[in-house]
């Protein structure tokens, strides 16, 4: 992975560190930050690497492009589905890009923190993050002389979350990276602008939308989501399965409601219902072609949604994601950009030696014998020596 990224780095000193920052990010330290990954790389003190994150001259941008070609490449699928989550950073003080007290699914309330933007690629052989977005929310950009201060770019404007999704579905489909499906929560399922857009690139998708979503009916008049799935009749709904999780199989009643068709294409709502005795229900806008409009379909696609949650759970165990120490806006980009890359080098060699670490009957859960077996063969999984020195 890194000899397709050699050439991005014009200085030999920083390819190699950028190398041992990756390395570092893959090693058993106990907070991947510029400090640990240099105390493991051997080196005396974190200058150098934090001099690759902030002041060397090399395009994060430029590196995540490499990284969609990998993951064509690796894990291309012609059903796979791209996610758009975001998740939060909890941070200290006022000084980092984008931070404020703003909510933080992390955390599951209102905290100081900053905000990324994710699309993550969810393939039949693994799930990787391909694209990412730092969240500025409008009293940073009003703020100039703040924005100055971490190096946020003059020309970058407020942008709400869908609008950063739409720039990373563009990007995604620039490189023709195989998709079959959009997916996301509530933040982009209620954004009609990105709904629409998806639509005339007839880009199949499987939305949340809240509960108080409106539809127009029969009677010409808009009505709730929740009380049309409250007037469904029982024979309306299907107990399926939205996939396998830690538990088993997850286990919902559905119901398919179809409200518009045009030219093959279909809209539908779609419901979830939990089966406890207090159930509680989730509401979807799909769009696909009229043969891929079946519930047990859609339902798959609603079910890989959840995808993006165990990416980032194992890009943050496993590839500190969420371990950085700096407050710059490039800092940012360019730590966040490394570790995707280190998540897909996990996910590319699980897929690769599945069979041999999986055989038939036994858990494929994240225990992942296959990032032992890359520590050890890379050496990774070995205390720092003082001869490791870049």
């Amino acid at each position: 992975m890194h000899q397709r990224l050699g050439d991005l780095f014009p200085r030999s000193e920083v390819r190699e560190r950028s190398l041992s920052y990756v390395e570092g990010l893959l090693s058993h330290c106990e907070r991947k930050n510029s400090w640990q990954v240099a105390e493991w790389a051997g080196e005396a003190s974190p200058y150098g690497m934090q001099y690759l994150l902030g002041r060397a001259r090399w395009d994060a941008n430029a590196v995540q492009a490499r990284l969609s070609e990998y993951v064509k490449e690796e894990l291309g699928s012609r059903d796979a589905v791209l996610v758009l989550d975001e998740t939060g950073f909890l941070k200290k003080g006022l000084h980092s890009a984008g931070v404020q007290r703003q909510y933080s699914g992390t955390a599951g309330r209102v905290e100081n923190s900053q905000v990324g933007v994710f699309l993550c690629y969810a393939g039949e052989r693994g799930y990787v993050l391909l694209d990412r977005e730092l969240y500025l929310p409008q009293q940073w950009i009003e703020d100039g002389p703040r924005c100055r201060a971490v190096g946020i770019p003059e020309e970058v404007d407020f942008q709400t979350k869908p609008m950063l999704g739409r720039q990373m579905l563009e990007r995604a489909f620039a490189t023709g990276i195989p998709c079959g499906w959009v997916a996301g929560d509530e933040v982009y399922g209620r954004d009609g602008k990105l709904r629409r857009w998806l639509e005339e690139r007839h880009q199949p998708y499987v939305l949340a939308v809240g509960s108080d979503q409106r539809l127009w009916r029969q009677d010409l008049r808009q009505h709730r989501v929740d009380e049309i799935a409250g007037q469904l009749p029982q024979q309306a709904w299907k107990r399926v399965s939205a996939g396998s999780g830690a538990k088993g199989e997850r286990l919902y009643d559905w119901a398919l409601l179809p409200w518009a068709e045009a030219e093959g294409w279909k809209h539908t709502l779609l419901v979830r219902r939990s089966v406890e005795a207090r159930p509680e229900y989730a509401f979807y806008f799909t769009y696909a072609q009229k043969q891929n409009s079946t519930l047990k379909r859609l339902v798959s696609v609603a079910g890989r949604r959840w995808a993006v949650e165990s990416a980032f759970q194992m890009a943050k165990s496993e590839c500190g994601l969420d371990h950085y120490e700096v407050r710059h806006w490039q800092a940012w980009y360019r730590h966040i950009t490394l570790s995707m890359v280190a998540l897909a080098v996990l996910t590319v060699l699980r897929a690769r030696e599945k069979k041999n670490f999986f055989p038939q009957g036994s858990s494929q859960r994240t225990g992942n014998p296959a990032f032992a077996h890359f520590r050890t063969a890379r050496g990774l999984a070995r205390p720092p020596t003082s001869s490791r020195v870049v």
